[in-house]
């Protein structure tokens, strides 16, 4: 039984092992490296308050209280991201699926929460 529940619990936290690690390395590059990004706004001092918004988001996603409110924040994000590439005719197909995961992430983890209560 010890053993089904312990891949149960990896297969559940496993999309959002790839969420956490994506977002944090996103929100470093955008604290650290303001200043090398081409972005849409150049602004660095915007870059490095979305790094640290990113950061907090990333922080309440891994908190099991406020999953939902890190997962909104997230995928707001990246949906934001997603209308950008839009709009400048780039691929926007990876960014839909960082929504799609970060979504489906936040929903696996909080309904297995709510099913051990």
């Amino acid at each position: 039984m010890t053993t089904s529940k312990t891949i149960k619990t990896v297969l559940i936290w496993l999309p959002s092992i790839l969420i956490i690690v994506f977002f944090i390395q996103n929100a470093f590059d955008k604290i650290f490296y303001s200043n090398e990004l081409d972005k849409l706004g150049s602004n660095n001092t915007i870059l490095i308050l979305t790094g640290v918004v990113l950061l907090i988001a990333t922080a309440l996603f891994i908190y099991e209280r406020t999953i939902i409110v890190g997962t909104a924040i997230l995928a707001t994000y990246m949906t934001m991201v997603a209308f950008i590439h839009v709009s400048k005719g780039k691929p926007f197909f990876l960014t839909i699926l960082i929504v799609l995961l970060t979504i489906i992430a936040g929903y696996m983890r909080k309904t297995k929460l709510n099913n051990t209560k």
